[in-house]
């Protein structure tokens, strides 16, 4: 699955010469966190998101320091930081390095990106314009289209026991799992020994996470190998 699968096309964008004001009334009224933000042209030059609005001259909530720190920090810095709290224009104070996918970007790629740089959105650029937005709440949506299609699949028990008996045997997993696989009427049944309960909980999963399955018997036993501790299995898992 690529970004452009998923992504939001019709954003909202601020100009990089307009008001603070007019970018916050428009988050405001159309409920969003984040703008991206575009010159004359069209081209993305920034972004701007509700983090920039938290420390504000107008609310007293720039950042204070003590004396010592501000001689370290230099007047450079204490300017810019001034600027970051007191201006007017959002080209003053948006974020310019900005991190961007393509339409083609794997979605797993650009999930990996925010979770690294522990961003919500990013903006979907091609020859420089803004094609799109991906945000996290667009990744909820396509999970949930994505789970209500499994969920509704229709398959025969042979392809939910086939399926799902290839899906273990590929897991590095397996090997501490010699389970058997029962499938009748859309119902698994796991029977067998796990020597790792972690492993019971993943073969319910896996089994859960497979086409056309519409309920988990657990009847797994786990046997600790060091110990030879034995836990029975719960009479079903659902």
């Amino acid at each position: 699955m690529n970004v452009d699968e998923v992504m939001t096309r019709s954003v909202a964008t601020v100009r990089a010469d307009s008001a603070v004001l007019d970018a916050v009334r428009l988050m405001l009224d159309r409920k969003l966190s984040g703008l991206p933000v575009l010159d004359a042209k069209g081209a993305l030059v920034g972004i701007v998101t509700e983090g920039d609005f938290l420390r504000r001259g107008e609310l007293g909530t720039e950042p204070r320091r003590a004396r010592w720190i501000e001689f370290l920090l230099g007047p450079g810095r204490l300017a810019g930081d001034y600027v970051d709290t007191h201006g007017r224009k959002i080209e003053e104070i948006m974020t310019r390095d900005v991190f961007t996918v393509t339409t083609d970007t794997p979605l797993r790629d650009a999930v990996q990106l925010m979770e690294r740089h522990h961003i919500k959105r990013l903006p979907v650029v091609e020859a420089g314009q803004l094609k799109g937005i991906l945000s996290r709440a667009d990744v909820m949506k396509a999970f949930a289209k994505k789970a209500e299609a499994v969920a509704d699949s229709d398959v025969t028990d042979v392809d939910i026991h086939r399926r799902l008996v290839a899906e273990i045997a590929r897991q590095p997993w397996s090997g501490c799992a010699l389970a058997r696989v029962e499938v009748s009427k859309g119902v698994v049944v796991l029977r067998g020994i796990v020597t790792d309960d972690r492993a019971r909980g993943a073969l319910i999963v896996l089994a859960e996470n497979t086409d056309g399955v519409k309920r988990v018997r657990d009847e797994l036993t786990t046997i600790e190998p060091m110990s030879g501790a034995v836990v029975q299995s719960p009479t079903e898992a659902s």
